[in-house]
């Protein structure tokens, strides 16, 4: 820049004596574009180094650029899919809200109706219980009232030989027993 800057003073200058007279092209450079603070050469310089950075600079910023969008555009694509998962997942749940005053009623009816078929399960449970109790005591009884009869039937019988042991006894006298006791041994076959 500061080589074409001089070139470029140069031959104004080398056409101001030329052209002195004729006003030339310093005259419109002192005039127009020798404004202090609004030197064109700085403008000049400037278009330049930004062009030449845009020439450098453009492809691989490009690229980067590029990237970077497809990176953001990525982003946004998997933050649609995202939202879109979240509102499904809501839209699940409000329908669960939605239905969960008729779960509980359901529930409810459910756990009445096993309730009740429990209870009816035990009642019929404790009157088979309570009859087999029924019939065992019942069992019971009837081998108590047999076993009963049977002793006092044993009972009866020792006590009617017993009396009738104790009527004879008295009826009989001491000749009246030898005679019976001799009878018996000749009915065994005798003395020997």
């Amino acid at each position: 820049m500061a080589i074409i800057r001089t070139t470029f003073l140069f031959l104004t200058e080398a056409g101001h004596g030329a052209s002195e007279s004729t006003g030339g092209f310093m005259h419109f450079y002192n005039e127009y574009l020798n404004i202090p603070g609004f030197e064109a050469w700085k403008f000049l310089n400037l278009a330049i180094f930004v062009g030449l950075m845009v020439y450098l600079l453009r492809k691989p910023l490009g690229e980067k650029f590029r990237e970077q969008r497809d990176a953001i555009r990525a982003d946004l694509i998997r933050a649609e899919e995202e939202k879109k998962a979240a509102l499904a997942r809501l839209t699940a749940i409000e329908a669960r809200l939605a239905n969960l005053e008729s779960e509980k009623e359901a529930i409810l009816t459910r756990a009445k109706d096993e309730s009740e078929a429990e209870r009816r399960r035990l009642s019929e449970q404790t009157r088979n219980e309570i009859a087999r109790l029924r019939e065992q005591a019942d069992a019971e009884i009837a081998r108590l009232a047999q076993l009963t009869r049977t002793e006092l039937r044993r009972f009866s019988v020792d006590e009617s030989v017993k009396l009738a042991e104790q009527k004879l006894r008295s009826q009989m006298a001491a000749d009246t027993d030898a005679r019976i006791v001799r009878a018996s041994i000749q009915e065994i076959g005798g003395l020997n």
